[in-house]
């Protein structure tokens, strides 16, 4: 826990009403510490109120914290730990479960963390598919994604979830830890597993019948999307149950030109634990 720094006029406010303000002020635009303290200092009291800020005594007014004392707090304060309350609130806030929880897990990196002298800061973070972030953590600079991958998702419930994620965590280990907690997965297979690349692409093969097709037109693009699913009875990757092929059509409506792209995956669902359509939008929504 973060002690709450001193105010003006020996005023002390609750460290929570200031970390609130502060993530208020992010998210009403405010993209520096400067700019979150001005955000603090020009809100109403009403707002103020709501926030968990105490009234002065003497002029039964809520005097705001200054700036230093909103920088001060956020340079004192656990990210991860943070990190872990926000998303344990906002996994107690969410809305009830619609059928199976998909929880998709990315890589971002901060907009404008990236100075002269500083790398820009690296996130990976879990969420359904609906946008919900579950949690997120910071990639050590020295490292990358892949062993935050299992820490990320150790505080979310995954029983009976599906989890996706892109080729970077087609990982063993990665695969082996879902089957633990008790999740699929949906893997991107790619040149990063040369002997599953090699033999995933071969399985759906050309007389095997579509399990879904999908034509779509937006953004001056016209786009068709075609899945084939099968099964095998092993493939050398934990857990595997099925192996997936995506081809993608899309041609730009402006200028004629046309791509066509294959994606292949292998999941750990068996055959008929998700349609055509589920599957297709799973792994469009990822």
């Amino acid at each position: 826990m973060v002690p709450a720094p001193r105010a003006r006029r020996g005023i002390r406010h609750p460290w929570t009403a200031l970390l609130t303000a502060s993530a208020a002020a992010v998210l009403a635009g405010a993209a520096s510490i400067a700019a979150m303290g001005e955000w603090v200092t020009d809100a109403p009291q009403r707002v103020l109120a709501l926030l968990g800020f105490r009234l002065d005594p003497l002029t039964g007014l809520i005097r705001p914290p200054h700036a230093t004392t909103i920088r001060l707090l956020v340079a004192a304060a656990d990210a991860d730990t943070l990190d872990r309350a926000i998303g344990d609130f906002l996994q107690q806030r969410k809305s009830p479960a619609q059928g199976r929880k998909i929880v998709a897990v990315d890589g971002k990196t901060l907009r404008g963390s990236h100075t002269a002298g500083r790398t820009a800061t690296a996130l990976i973070a879990a969420m359904t598919h609906s946008g919900e972030v579950l949690a997120q953590r910071q990639i050590d600079g020295k490292s990358n994604e892949i062993p935050a991958f299992a820490p990320l998702l150790d505080g979310i419930d995954l029983n009976g979830a599906v989890v996706t994620a892109d080729a970077l965590h087609t990982q063993r280990d990665h695969a082996a830890y879902r089957h633990e907690r008790g999740a699929h997965y949906l893997a991107v297979v790619k040149r990063n597993h040369p002997g599953l690349h090699e033999r995933v692409p071969g399985l759906p093969r050309p007389d095997i019948r579509l399990d879904h097709i999908e034509h779509t037109r937006a953004h001056h693009r016209d786009e068709i999307r075609r899945l084939k699913t099968v099964t095998f009875a092993h493939i050398d990757y934990p857990h595997a149950r099925q192996a997936l092929q995506v081809v993608r059509w899309r041609g730009d409506l402006g200028t004629g030109e046309l791509t066509i792209r294959r994606i292949y995956l292998v999941t750990s669902l068996p055959p008929g634990a998700a349609g055509g359509s589920e599957l297709a939008a799973w792994i469009r929504g990822h």
